[in-house]
C-alpha cells in the first residue's frame, strides 16, 4: 500500500468506527457486552481482520503500520470492536504465521481474516504473570499428540474465542527451556471456562480463566516445540505494538475531546481556554500523545511485514501506556465534574487506559526489557 491507500484505509475506518460500531460502545461497556458474530463478521468482509496477513490467506499482506493504523481509529471511539482488529492482525495468529506451518496456516488463518472465529492467547498463570517462566501447565507426549492439563488466568476473550494459543511446557526441562505452544480448540473434551472478569475496565472485552483438564491435543496443533519460547516472545512484540497502539488512540481521544471542551465551556464568564493553568495543561497533554506516537511510529515503520526492534517497542509500549494514563487523568481534571460522568466518556478512556498498561507487560516490566535490550544482556529478578 502507498501512503495515499494507507490513509485512504485510516479515513474509511474512521467512518465505520463512528458510524457503525460507535454507537454501540457504551452499551457495551455498561452491560460488558462483546461484539456479535456478524459485527465481527462484518470487520471481516471490510478487509480489516486481514490488513497484516498474506494475500494467500485472505488477507491485505500490507505492513503492521497499516494494521495500527486502523486499531487506532476503532479504538477511539469503540474499543470492543477495535480489540477484534488489534487480537486477529497483532494477536496470537501471528504466531501462527510466522512460526506455523504452512498447513497450519492454511487451516488457521482464513477463518481469522474472514472473523468466522477468534483467536486468544493463554499465557498468565495464578502464579506467573510477568514471570511467565514460571508457568506449570503442562503438556505431555503421547502417541498421537499431548495431554494438556492445568489453567491459565487473565485470558483476554477468555470464554469468547474459539481457539486458544497455549504457552505451557512440552518438557521438563526448567525455566524457558522447556516452554512452547499448541493451539486448542474451544470445544475440545476437558476444555472448561472460569466464571467471566469483572473489570474495572475493558468491558466490552470478556476475560475469563480458562481451565485443561486432561484435554487429548493432536500433534499437528503442535505450533512451537519446547525450547523456542524466545522465539514466541518474539513474535509478541508484534501484540506489544498493537497494545500500544490501543493506548495511544485513548490518549488521543481524551486530548481531543479535550481541546473542543476547553474551547466551549466557560467559567468566570470566558471560555476554558483563556487561563493560562489550562494552556499548560493542554500542552502537556499534546507533548505526551506527540512523543508516544513517534516511537510507535519508528517501531512500527521499523518491522514493515516483518519483526519489530524489540528495544523501540518496549519504549514505545512503556511510553504509550503511561501517556494514556496521565493524558486521560488530566482530561477529567479539564472537564471537571462532567468528566467524572458516563455522559462525557473520560471515565471509561481512563479505565481502559489503566487495563492496557497492564496487558502485555506493565511499565515497570517495559523498564527492565529496555535496560535488558539497551545493554544486550538478561537480568535475573530471582537472585
Amino acid at each position: 500500500m502507498t501512503a495515499d491507500e494507507r490513509a485512504q484505509i485510516r479515513r474509511l475506518a474512521r467512518d465505520v468506527a463512528v458510524e457503525v460500531y460507535g454507537p454501540l460502545a457504551e452499551e457495551m461497556d455498561r452491560e460488558r457486552l462483546p461484539i456479535s458474530l456478524d459485527q465481527r463478521r462484518r470487520l471481516g468482509d471490510l478487509g480489516f481482520l486481514g490488513i497484516a496477513h498474506p494475500e494467500r490467506y485472505g488477507g491485505a499482506g500490507a505492513p503492521l503500520a497499516h494494521a495500527l493504523a486502523v486499531i487506532e481509529e476503532f479504538a477511539k471511539v469503540c474499543r470492543p470492536a477495535a480489540f477484534q482488529i488489534f487480537e486477529a492482525n497483532t494477536g496470537p495468529a501471528q504466531v501462527i504465521n510466522h512460526l506455523g506451518t504452512e498447513e497450519q496456516r492454511e487451516r488457521w488463518l482464513p477463518g481469522i481474516v474472514s472473523g468466522e472465529r477468534t483467536m486468544a492467547v493463554a499465557i498468565s498463570e495464578p502464579d506467573a504473570g510477568s514471570a511467565a517462566t514460571d508457568m506449570r501447565t503442562a503438556a505431555k507426549p503421547v502417541d498421537d499428540g499431548f495431554i494438556l492439563n492445568g489453567g491459565k488466568r487473565w485470558i483476554s476473550n477468555g470464554g469468547e474465542a474459539d481457539q486458544y494459543l497455549v504457552y505451557c511446557r512440552l518438557s521438563d526441562a526448567p525455566g524457558s527451556k522447556g516452554i512452547g505452544a499448541l493451539l486448542v480448540e474451544s470445544d475440545m473434551a476437558g476444555v472448561g471456562f472460569g466464571a467471566p472478569e469483572r473489570l474495572m475496565g475493558f468491558r466490552g472485552i470478556p476475560s475469563a480463566d480458562v481451565l485443561f483438564d486432561n484435554v487429548v491435543v493432536p500433534k499437528e496443533n503442535l505450533v512451537v516445540p519446547a525450547g523456542d519460547f524466545g522465539k514466541l516472545f518474539g513474535i509478541f512484540s508484534i501484540e506489544r505494538l498493537g497494545n500500544s497502539t490501543m493506548s495511544l488512540a485513548i490518549a488521543q481521544e481524551a486530548l481531543d475531546r479535550s481541546v473542543r471542551y476547553v474551547q466551549e465551556r466557560e467559567q468566570f464568564g470566558k471560555p476554558l481556554v483563556e487561563f493560562q493553568s489550562v494552556q499548560v495543561t493542554l500542552a502537556d497533554m499534546v507533548l505526551q500523545v506527540e512523543a508516544a506516537r513517534l516511537l510507535l511510529d519508528r517501531a512500527a515503520e521499523g518491522a514493515g511485514t516483518g519483526l519489530p526492534n524489540p528495544l523501540h517497542v518496549s519504549l514505545a509500549k512503556c511510553t504509550a501506556n503511561e501517556t494514556a494514563k496521565r493524558v486521560t487523568d488530566l482530561a477529567m481534571q479539564l472537564h471537571g465534574g462532567n468528566g467524572y460522568t458516563e455522559e462525557y466518556g473520560i471515565e471509561r478512556l481512563h479505565r481502559d487506559a489503566h487495563g492496557w498498561a497492564i496487558a502485555g507487560g506493565t511499565p515497570a516490566m517495559q523498564r527492565i526489557r529496555i535496560v535488558s535490550e539497551l545493554l544486550g544482556r538478561k537480568f535475573d529478578q530471582r537472585k
